[in-house]
C-alpha cells in the first residue's frame, strides 16, 4: 500500500486517580479520559509520523488534600482521526464509528479517584490496544479489474493525476480526485486498487480493496470493451464475463454491496472492433439469462447489477466522458433527493404518531 495507511494499531491509557485524603475523607480525582475525535485533512499516516510510538495516555487525577478535599479530574486525551474510521479491539470486533466531524469516542475511560469505598486508594484507568480501520468515504468508487483504465479515467474527470501505465495493478494505493462541475458541485471519486478473482477470499489485494467499497454511495464500473486476462496462466475474459466477475467478487464479500446504484463505463472504445464488441455486450447485458448457461457455474452472482446508465467512453480520445460527468451528477442528485423524500415521509409519520 505503499505511503497509504488505512490500519494503524494503537495503545490506549486512562488516567490514574487521584490519592483520597482518609483523615479529612477526601475523594481524590477521578482520572482523564482518552477520546478518538473525528476531524478533517487527518489521515493515518500523519498520527503515526507524529506519535511513533502510538501510545496515548490521559492525565492523572488530583490528590485529595486539606485545601481541596475534592480533587480534580485529570486532563482528558484526545485524539484527532480521519472521517471514516472504525474502531475495532484486539479480537477484530467492532466497537466503534466516526463518519462525520466532530463525532467522538471514548477509548479509554480514567480510573477513580481514592475514596472510603476503593479505602481511599485510587484506582488505575482501563488500558487496551485498539484498532484504527480507515474506510474512504466517496460519492463514487470506481470498480474494476486491473488495467481497465480506472486511473485514466479519474484523471480525465477530475483534478487528481494517479499513475498511468500499460500494464496491471499501477494503481497499489487508493486515489481520490474530485469532479467539479460549473455550478460549484463537486463530487468526490475514489479510483480503488484492481481487482482480482479471488478478491473476496483476500487474494491480491483482496480486502484491502473491497472494505473501501462498503463507504461509497454508487458504484462505477469501469469495463474494458476488448475483455481482460491478468496474465497468460490466466483465462480470458470477455467484457461481459468480467461484468459478471466483478458482481461475483462483491457479492461474496458483502450482498449489500450489489444494491448499491451502480453506472457502467465501457472504456477503450478506440479500440479496433470496439463497436461490434459493444453491440454484442448490449445484447448480453438486455438478456444476461439468455448467456449464463455457456458460463461455469461458480461466476454466475446470485444477483446482477442494475446499471443506472451504460456508457461507451475512451480515455484515449475523450469519446463519452461529458456524458459520463452528466450521468454521474444526474444519479447522485436524483438519489440524494430520493433520501431526502425517505427523511421527509420518517418526519411525517412521526408527526402523525405524536398528535
Amino acid at each position: 500500500y505503499s505511503n497509504f495507511i488505512d490500519n494503524l494499531r494503537v495503545y490506549v491509557r486512562g488516567g490514574t486517580g487521584g490519592m483520597g485524603y482518609p483523615n479529612l475523607g477526601g475523594e481524590g480525582g477521578r482520572g482523564g479520559d482518552v477520546w478518538f475525535v473525528a476531524r478533517e485533512r487527518t489521515t493515518l499516516k500523519s498520527i503515526r509520523e507524529k506519535y511513533p510510538h502510538k501510545r496515548f495516555v490521559a492525565g492523572t487525577g488530583a490528590n485529595s488534600s486539606v485545601k481541596a478535599l475534592k480533587g480534580e479530574k485529570g486532563k482528558d486525551r484526545e485524539v484527532h482521526v480521519p472521517l471514516g474510521i472504525s474502531v475495532l479491539d484486539d479480537d477484530g470486533k467492532q466497537i466503534g464509528e466516526l463518519n462525520a466531524a466532530g463525532e467522538r469516542f471514548l477509548a479509554a475511560r480514567g480510573g477513580l479517584g481514592g475514596s472510603l469505598a476503593t479505602n481511599f486508594l485510587p484506582c488505575k484507568g482501563q488500558r487496551r490496544t485498539v484498532h484504527l480501520d480507515l474506510k474512504l468515504i466517496a460519492d463514487v468508487g470506481l470498480v474494476g479489474f486491473p488495467n481497465a483504465g480506472k486511473s485514466s479515467l479519474l484523471s480525465k474527470i477530475s483534478h487528481a493525476k494517479p499513475e498511468t501505465a500499460n500494464y496491471a495493478f499501477t494503481t497499489i494505493q487508493p486515489e481520490l480526485g474530485k469532479i467539479m462541475y460549473a455550478d460549484y458541485k463537486q463530487i468526490l471519486v475514489a479510483d480503488l486498487p484492481g481487482l482480482i478473482e479471488g478478491a473476496h477470499a483476500n487474494k491480491g489485494m483482496g480486502h484491502k480493496f473491497l472494505k473501501h467499497v462498503e463507504r461509497t454511495k454508487q458504484l462505477l464500473l469501469v469495463v474494458d470493451i476488448s475483455g481482460f486476462q491478468l496474465s497468460i496462466k490466466t483465462q480470458f475474459r470477455t467484457a461481459f464475463e468480467t461484468i459478471l466477475l466483478l458482481t461475483k467478487e462483491l457479492e461474496l464479500y458483502k450482498e449489500e454491496l450489489v444494491t448499491k446504484p451502480a453506472l457502467l463505463a465501457i472504456n477503450k472504445m478506440d479500440l479496433p472492433c470496439a463497436k461490434d464488441n459493444l453491440d454484442e455486450l448490449m445484447t448480453q447485458l438486455e438478456n444476461p439469462q439468455d448467456f449464463l448457461h455457456l458460463l461455469e457455474e461458480e461466476m454466475i452472482p446470485a444477483n446482477m447489477l442494475e446499471f443506472r446508465e451504460v456508457i461507451p467512453i475512451s480515455t484515449y480520445t475523450g469519446e463519452g466522458i461529458e456524458e459520463l460527468k452528466t450521468c454521474l451528477r444526474k444519479s447522485i442528485d436524483e438519489q440524494a433527493e430520493q433520501v431526502n423524500e425517505e427523511y421527509r415521509k420518517k418526519k411525517l409519520l412521526l408527526l402523525q404518531t405524536s398528535k
